[in-house]
């Protein structure tokens, strides 16, 4: 009786020991399947998709890209095949042509052997339209060309371009990027892909922290473009967002140095302050009419997520710092002691 007993016990065990060897199991071929399953391509889609490593990301963010960009199914999984192959140091920054029909073999070959595009146009952060205009001049386009293709109306049906007013140029709404370009490449080709661009990048975290801060699509990115234009720095960036959006609730002047001269570029005028143009927000509170410059990533989720600090005053000093304060003797004294340059 009791060897039977014995027996049921171990035969209890060693059953349950295979039911633990087999979920095990399981779970490792499961895991194996989804590590492959993601290794493979995005679809059979050979459309190139032109892509920016910046130097000096990491390969999370290299990841993030690339996932963003639709060029890969996961970036996890990117980014482990990357150290598995212990290729991390050997992806090369630069702009590159992929398609979504590339593995992720395939596409970290191309990224560390640096076989970037050479044909491009690229739009630099926190230009103006008149600068990118000239850029495509440069570049070889037909001036002509070239202002045809910034009628507002061709690309009415751009969904960026939703909440701009009608009678508005596209000021601010060209997201900066490299664009590939060929011989046939005509300006309207760069500004419908830099729309889309900028579409893909008005998220819906954005737009929803547009909206929390009490402004509409279109409001959120002149005040973009005025924090793009002020400062570089993402840390000092979402604090001059909130010097920004508490001097709008209060119904204080911005007293923006870069607005008002955007407003002088316009009218043809050298810079100055007490010159009357509708950007001169130092006679004029609120809002500019529309944005000064395109915008990035950063400097909207600034906007969108801004400090939550009280500043209402700030200086960009000589040395590259930014110095906030509370009120205006504070400001007076951090401008005397470090803007000079800058502020003569």
């Amino acid at each position: 009786m009791k060897k039977s007993r014995s027996r049921r016990r171990l035969t209890s065990v060693v059953v349950a020991g295979l039911a633990v060897v087999a979920v095990v199991v399981g779970a490792v071929v499961l895991a194996r399947s989804y590590y492959d399953r993601n290794l493979q391509p995005v679809s059979a889609s050979q459309t190139a998709v032109v892509v920016t490593i910046p130097s000096g990301s990491s390969v999370t963010q290299i990841a993030d890209t690339l996932h963003q960009k639709h060029l890969i199914r996961n970036a996890s999984v990117f980014s482990q095949y990357v150290r598995s192959q212990n290729v991390q140091s050997k992806l090369q920054a630069g702009t590159y042509s992929l398609q979504p029909s590339l593995s992720v073999e395939q596409v970290v070959q191309i990224l560390t052997q640096g076989n970037i595009v050479k044909n491009l146009f690229t739009i630099l952060p926190g230009q103006r339209i008149d600068q990118i205009k000239s850029t495509m001049i440069n570049a070889g386009f037909k001036a002509s060309d070239v202002d045809d293709a910034f009628t507002p109306s061709l690309y009415a049906n751009y969904p960026a371009l939703a909440d701009k007013p009608a009678a508005a140029s596209l000021e601010g709404y060209l997201y900066p990027d490299s664009y590939q370009r060929v011989t046939s490449t005509k300006p309207e080709t760069i500004i419908g892909q830099s729309l889309q661009e900028m579409q893909d990048h008005l998220t819906t975290d954005i737009r929803d922290g547009f909206a929390a801060q009490g402004l509409s699509v279109n409001s959120g990115i002149i005040l973009s473009s005025m924090v793009e234009k002020e400062v570089a720095k993402p840390a000092d960036r979402t604090q001059v967002a909130q010097v920004f959006l508490s001097r709008l609730s209060q119904g204080m002047a911005m007293q923006s140095d870069v607005v008002t001269i955007y407003g002088d570029i316009l009218a043809g005028h050298a810079p100055s302050t007490t010159y009357d143009t509708p950007y001169n927000v130092y006679l004029h509170t609120g809002l500019p009419p529309t944005p000064i410059s395109n915008v990035t990533d950063s400097s909207m989720s600034a906007v969108a997520h801004p400090a939550t600090t009280s500043w209402l005053y700030f200086v960009s000093g000589d040395d590259g710092n930014t110095y906030f304060s509370t009120n205006l003797q504070d400001h007076q004294a951090l401008t005397k002691q470090y803007c000079h340059k800058l502020c003569s």
